[in-house]
């Protein structure tokens, strides 16, 4: 059978680049052609199918899912963590945990000033595994959310916002007010504090948010920390819809705000000034912050998810499709 000479040049060349690895200089050399003709042989290969693109997804990785993530909800990127079927709360939160401070360690860029929730197991556990940047880093590290409460819980919100900011090469800034205050007029007040009103301009020049995504029902963290939403209050929120939080602003299954008094007395930063921050990473995992994530999903309250694999096949199960994005 005859063989098209160039055919089997093309295919020559296709071998010795791809399965031999010569560079296209040493092609040239061997053959006595120009690397320019290297070069033109090996796109002509490649447009008639001599030379096939295969991506081969490692252990460990769920490219396909984070894609059907992304494209069912709207998001910019999300992030799985590969996490054994019989894992406990701990292990997964610990897996989301290494996943999210390694998206942190790779795409942080230098003068970022980003946000940070408190009252967040998940997030503490991110910022114990951030590994400290070469370089420089980013510039602030913002909290998000009213700090102030029992003393030791405090202090660990204190080791989160120092700790990733240390480890980012950024500085840190602190809310010093309680999350949930008694009334409007003493949110009000506080508000109006220089110090504070200094925080809230810095919230409205953040590049990028990492939030934790809350239930109605408060973390052991948070209802340690005496700034969680009382049982009654609770109750009220339930009644209107709500399904979840973040920086102690609720939201319903469809994503939008529930607002009123409660809202009122949220010391955080305000709705409209984190949705308009370009990035917003949306930290959160397990059974009971499915209807959580859905809501802040639909609402798009996030740009980026990272969690663990469990949840991201019940995120998608438990979706209609029908959900909106901002």
């Amino acid at each position: 059978m005859h063989v098209d000479p160039q055919l089997r040049l093309l295919t020559k060349v296709a071998r010795l680049h791809h399965e031999r690895g010569l560079r296209q200089v040493q092609i040239a050399e061997a053959l006595g052609i120009s690397q320019a003709k290297v070069s033109r042989l090996l796109k002509r290969a490649g447009e008639l199918g001599i030379v096939r693109t295969v991506v081969t997804i490692a252990p460990g990785l769920h490219s396909e899912l984070e894609d059907a993530l992304e494209q069912r909800f709207g998001l910019a990127e999300a992030i799985i963590a590969d996490v054994d079927e019989h894992a406990d709360d701990a292990e997964v939160r610990s897996a989301i945990a290494a996943v999210a401070a390694a998206h942190l360690e790779t795409t942080v860029g230098e003068g970022e000033r980003i946000g940070i929730a408190s009252w967040s197991q998940t997030l503490m556990a991110v910022a114990d595994r951030v590994r400290p940047l070469s370089g420089r880093g980013a510039a602030e590290v913002v909290q998000l959310l009213g700090g102030m409460g029992e003393p030791e819980v405090q202090r660990q919100v204190h080791r989160l916002v120092d700790g990733l900011a240390r480890a980012l090469g950024a500085s840190p800034v602190f809310v010093q007010a309680p999350g949930v205050v008694a009334d409007r007029q003493t949110q009000r007040r506080l508000l109006d504090d220089p110090a504070l009103a200094e925080v809230a301009r810095r919230w409205r020049a953040l590049t990028m948010a990492v939030v934790g995504i809350g239930s109605i029902e408060p973390s052991e963290l948070l209802a340690e920390s005496g700034n969680a939403f009382s049982p009654d209050e609770r109750k009220a929120l339930l009644a209107e819809g709500a399904v979840g939080d973040i920086c102690h602003r609720v939201f319903r299954r469809d994503g939008s705000l529930v607002a009123g008094p409660l809202d009122d007395r949220t010391v955080s930063i305000a709705v409209d000034d984190f949705l308009a921050i370009p990035r917003r990473v949306g930290v959160a995992g397990g059974e009971r912050k499915i209807e959580p994530m859905l809501g802040a999903l639909a609402g798009g309250w996030v740009t980026t998810l990272v969690t663990d694999l469990r949840t991201a096949e019940r995120l998608l199960e438990s979706s209609d499709g029908s959900q909106q994005t901002r």
